[in-house]
């Protein structure tokens, strides 16, 4: 079992603070930790557990397991984009063919309208790892460039993050939340995500495909000598990704225990309103972790509507937010900055507009 002190402890808090500031600053100022973004964040979560005091059998197993398991079943995001680059790797070439002939047809805006809500909303269903991998393929596949590629992907994983909560099927964080409230006063099913903050979501999941339609749609064109990018993928190249990913997620599971005395000592004394806007820390944190650590039976619904909220939308604003990110990033060789500086601004936008759409419940 864990042990956290139950009032902070002085070189705790230092230590801790001083990972979350190099963890936000270092991937944008020093250019070959920027490259290297997964040993990093594996060596910060090592660190910030060992500050903690949290090493125990339990953590090293989760960590070992999350990437290849979800739940009890032995599948992962490691597999899952193992297998999907093994398949394009392979049948690169038809696939390829599909999706220009399909966007050609359609036309930009449409084709990216489209493909903006249909992975929105599905990622509730099929989960968030297996459309990050649709997202990821497609994506590289059109004939972009490079600055609308990276455009179009952080406005998906926006749309992406936020849909995927709709069910406990989509990702950790709404299981862990039906999980928590499944007792009284809640009684929380497997509906209980779209009934609640379903109203906020899919409106939400719309409006970023529109946004993405105009943002994207009206810079490029679809003409009849479109070819897609040629694959420069090798074999080595696939299995490497997916095992980048594997330590990306395992640093994250460290990361998000060794930061836990912190977001107890603190983050739940915060009142809801100012909770909101604090986890925008989830832009770099697994916001299951936090999901799992401030939303609780005792809470008024406004309340875990308005956290829940944050925490989704913040985790498009960086790489290490969310799922989606991470696939997408690694596929496509986009690098910290490269999606901060269309993730940020974008996120901070969405925030304030969900903002003053929850201000009735919150106050």
């Amino acid at each position: 079992m864990e042990h956290i002190p139950q009032e902070p402890v002085l070189y705790m808090v230092a230590g801790l603070v001083c990972i979350a500031i190099l963890v936000l600053s270092l991937p944008f100022k020093v250019k070959k930790i920027e490259e290297n973004l997964e040993p990093f964040f594996l060596i910060m979560g090592v660190l910030a557990v060992t500050i903690s005091g949290l090493w125990t059998w339990g953590l090293v197993e989760e960590a070992l397991k999350a990437p290849v398991m979800i739940g009890h079943m032995p599948i992962g995001i490691f597999q899952v984009v193992l297998v999907f680059g093994l398949l394009i790797y392979y049948f690169n070439e038809p696939f390829c063919n599909g999706i220009i002939s399909l966007a050609g047809k359609l036309g930009p805006k449409i084709f990216i309208f489209l493909l903006i809500t249909v992975l929105g909303l599905i990622s509730s269903l099929v989960s968030v790892i297996v459309t990050a991998c649709i997202l990821a393929e497609v994506v590289a596949a059109l004939p972009f460039k490079k600055g609308d590629k990276i455009k179009l992907v952080v406005v998906t994983c926006f749309a992406v993050g936020l849909g995927a909560a709709l069910t406990p099927l989509g990702e950790p964080l709404s299981t862990i939340l039906v999980q928590k409230l499944s007792g009284p006063p809640y009684n929380a099913g497997f509906l209980f995500p779209l009934q609640n903050i379903g109203v906020y979501i899919i409106p939400g999941v719309v409006a970023m495909a529109a946004f993405g339609s105009l943002y994207i749609g009206r810079k490029v064109s679809f003409e009849s000598e479109n070819t897609a990018p040629e694959y420069s993928e090798n074999l080595r190249t696939v299995i490497m990704r997916a095992i980048k990913v594997y330590m990306f997620v395992a640093a994250l599971i460290l990361l998000g225990d060794g930061l836990k005395p912190l977001i107890i000592w603190y983050f739940t004394k915060i009142p809801a309103w100012a909770l909101y806007w604090i986890n925008m820390v989830s832009a770099i944190l697994d916001n299951a972790t936090l999901t799992a650590i401030e939303i609780g039976p005792t809470m008024m619904l406004p309340q875990i509507i308005s956290i829940t909220m944050g925490l989704l939308i913040a985790g498009g604003m960086l790489i290490p937010g969310n799922i989606p990110n991470i696939v997408a990033a690694g596929r496509l060789k986009i690098n910290m900055r490269e999606w901060a500086v269309i993730g940020v601004p974008i996120g901070l936008i969405i925030l304030v507009i969900y903002f003053a759409v929850l201000i009735p419940i919150l106050f």
